[in-house]
């Protein structure tokens, strides 16, 4: 049976609740219309060229690079448009290993970061020789401040750390970890990977004291296309793809100016009202996990619980059944997840980020993640709670791991 067909058997659901955020966030009305005007008149000008249509697109790009700093602390100098939080985490750490490609030395990441920083660390191993070091973290995903000075030496040129992991929602101190990598080597680069934190938890590059950071639009219902690195006054990398002059020096090419425009109404629309965004978030985050908790049993709880998670991110395994069978279950009622990470469900491979924290085989095989946003309502997750419980009952009656322990 096709996919068509099958949905078609199963009629349309009476609700559709989508919490797929990882894999393809929705774009807002607003976002959409505040993107329009620059697909012509406003927009169409390449901001590099120098006649009229040329100069109203680089204003604007300038004026997004300023609105778009203010938020993180930082200097409208110090912000790089990318296409991607992804080809920002490789400008970020290629571009750093290139400037070090004389010396044979060490980048330290841990063993949750985003395929988009392994990978690009691993390259840089294969291509220049550099040594990667993978920090491992707890049972919740969080890095220990003594394991993580003990992988420390002077030889290490370029730390890579999330703020915040986008399957298990562990929040990092990276202050601390910043201050001990510091002590260590003052010259040291640290990258933070921040495009989960961005537009839910807030933070200063100077505060953290932090040399390069990712952001990425469509994490924050920006439309896709479009990334930022923030790149600290002083920091030189070199650019990992050559072209065009354009603006952006570390980022050659045409400047995708109605992007950029969806992705700045996106961060206003995230920032206004900041608090109660996130505290509605948190709530509903809540009362989902608490839900599944209490209502099915043998339901484990995949990072850490209260103040020291995301407050958009459920992730839990459902034992004795796998994800991508709840997954398409789930899709068949209107609620839209994702099973294991947004780069490995296609190939079905569990999660390294869920292997890391402990987690066995089936268990991680059997993980869903929830992303929660302020568009979700008290009904989406009272909604979702019935259908999740009647779809995790069903499996498990057709489950071939049958027993006494889920009967």
């Amino acid at each position: 049976m096709s996919i068509k067909a099958l949905l078609k058997a199963h009629g349309t659901p009476l609700r559709e609740v989508y919490f797929d955020l990882e894999n393809s966030p929705f774009v807002p009305r607003e976002v959409v219309e505040a993107m329009l005007p620059y697909f012509n008149k406003y927009g169409y000008g390449n901001p590099a060229i120098t006649h009229k249509p040329g100069w109203e697109a680089y204003d604007e790009l300038l004026q997004a690079k300023e609105f778009i700093a203010r938020t993180i602390g930082a200097s409208p100098e110090e912000i790089t448009f990318t296409h991607s939080g992804t080809e920002a985490n490789n400008l970020a750490i290629l571009g750093t290993a290139l400037k070090f490609r004389k010396d044979k030395r060490k980048i330290l990441i841990s063993a949750i970061e985003h395929l988009s920083v392994t990978f690009a660390a691993e390259h840089a191993s294969k291509l220049l020789g550099h040594e990667v070091l993978i920090v491992p973290v707890d049972e919740e995903g969080f890095i220990d401040s003594e394991v993580f000075e003990a992988y420390m030496s002077k030889d290490v040129f370029l730390v890579s750390i999330q703020a915040v992991n986008h399957e298990i929602g562990t929040i990092q101190n990276i202050k601390e970890l910043v201050k001990i990598a510091r002590d260590y080597n003052p010259d040291i680069i640290f990258h933070m990977d921040a495009a989960e934190a961005y537009g839910r938890i807030k933070f200063n590059v100077k505060d953290l004291g932090v040399d390069l950071v990712t952001l990425s639009s469509s994490k924050i219902h920006g439309p896709k296309g479009v990334g930022v690195l923030f790149i600290r006054s002083g920091i030189d990398i070199e650019p990992i793809i050559k072209g065009q002059i354009s603006v952006e020096r570390f980022w050659p090419g045409s400047e995708n100016i109605p992007a950029i425009m969806g992705f700045r109404k996106a961060v206003e629309l995230a920032f206004n009202n900041f608090e109660s965004n996130v505290s509605k978030m948190r709530e509903l985050r809540d009362k989902l996990m608490k839900g599944a908790l209490e209502e099915i049993p043998y339901v484990l709880v995949n990072g850490p619980r209260g103040d020291k998670r995301a407050p958009d991110n459920v992730n839990l395994s459902f034992l004795y059944i796998e994800g991508e069978a709840l997954t398409i279950e789930l899709s068949l009622r209107g609620v839209y997840v994702s099973s294991a990470s947004a780069c490995t469900s296609r190939i079905l491979e569990p999660s390294h980020i869920l292997l890391a924290i402990g987690r066995k085989y089936e268990e991680a095989h059997g993980s869903i993640l929830f992303k929660i946003s302020r568009y979700h309502s008290e009904e989406d997750i009272s909604y979702t709670l019935e259908n999740l419980s009647e779809a995790v009952e069903r499996l498990r009656r057709i489950s071939p791991l049958k027993g006494d322990e889920h009967e």
